[in-house]
């Protein structure tokens, strides 16, 4: 019952983002994701993705990222990452970014289902510079909460999630500058390869409220 309770409240969430929505864009992710086990514990990760805006006519960045991950026992694990993205700025001209990347996440397997929340720590410098403020890097914090349902018997894994972003170390107009609501599904193919597709309602509070509608489609393979 618990559950049914928590996957209402997410969809009742979605639902009033989506009616208050002030401009709405839509865009495709593509992704290639590939995860190698070092040991039982420790995991190397890498990925790479493209990100399309304006009706998904243009690339707003593209990036690579590799990063391990090491997990202390089934309920906790930490990881690190660094990425490198090609972004496209003000001057319609594709620049550099660096981000990295610190997380912890907690997960609690609940009979056939897995929950799971992570606190990410994200850094990121710009290469393009408008102003002196762009020069200095900017330090924000990831809280996302995870529901996943393994299906027994069936190779389709439906999960929903709620992400929300917020800027540290500087004031802020607002304590969450972005929101990201996310239901998906990973399809396994083969025991190390499997497909994933998702619909992601990402909701930007500044400058201007801003919406996008996005189709994330990977695919991963794990050895």
């Amino acid at each position: 019952m618990k559950v049914r309770q928590l996957y209402f409240c997410i969809i009742i969430i979605l639902f009033s983002q989506l009616v208050y929505s002030q401009s709405d864009d839509f865009g495709i992710w593509y992704g290639f994701n590939v995860d190698h086990s070092l040991s039982k514990k420790l995991e190397l990760n890498a990925l790479a993705n493209i990100r399309t805006f304006d009706n998904a006519s243009k690339i707003e960045e593209a990036f690579l990222e590799g990063g391990v991950s090491y997990k202390f026992n089934k309920y906790l694990s930490t990881a690190g990452s660094y990425r490198i993205t090609e972004n496209l700025e003000d001057d319609s001209e594709y620049h550099i970014r660096h981000k990295w990347f610190a997380d912890v996440k907690g997960t609690l397997p609940l009979e056939n289902f897995s929950f799971s929340a992570r606190f990410m720590f994200q850094v990121q410098t710009k290469t393009f510079y408008e102003n002196e403020a762009d020069k200095i890097p900017d330090y924000h914090g990831r809280i996302k909460l995870k529901a996943l349902y393994k299906i027994p018997e069936f190779p389709v894994n439906p999960y929903l999630s709620i992400e929300s972003f917020f800027v540290l170390f500087e004031n802020s107009e607002r304590l969450i500058d972005k929101n990201r609501f996310t239901l998906g599904f990973e399809y396994k193919i083969a025991k190390k390869h499997a497909v994933e597709a998702e619909y992601i309602f990402e909701r930007d509070f500044l400058p201007h409220i801003s919406d996008i509608h996005i189709v994330a489609i990977s695919y991963n393979l794990k050895f």
